[in-house]
């Protein structure tokens, strides 16, 4: 995986998760590389980039709204998001953005 996703010329979108985590790991590194993983099998993903600190931001690469709808319902998604509200964040937000311009 690349650490700047190589995107296609714009209009898509992004996919922005913030969080902040909880103590221990509690398998999470491993969730993580199996939601990338799924995700990149996705129809619609184009990438990923993702940097952890005392704040972690993900940003996930999209080319269409219906792509990002059907990857929120993926039922192996669905348990990750659980864990990650009951077990590894203490706080998170998503937002979509259409990105409109990059260079």
């Amino acid at each position: 995986m690349s650490l700047i996703a190589e995107t296609p010329a714009p209009p898509y979108y992004a996919v922005i998760f913030t969080s902040l985590r909880t103590a221990g790991d509690q398998g999470y590194a491993e969730m993580a590389e199996k939601m990338f993983t799924l995700a990149s099998k996705q129809a619609g993903f184009i990438g990923i980039e993702s940097a952890r600190e005392e704040l972690g931001i993900t940003v996930s690469y999209w080319s269409d709204l219906d792509s990002i709808k059907h990857w929120k319902a993926n039922i192996e998604h669905q348990q990750a998001q659980k864990m990650g509200r009951e077990h590894w964040y203490s706080s998170f937000k998503t937002r979509i953005a259409k990105v409109e311009r990059d260079y």
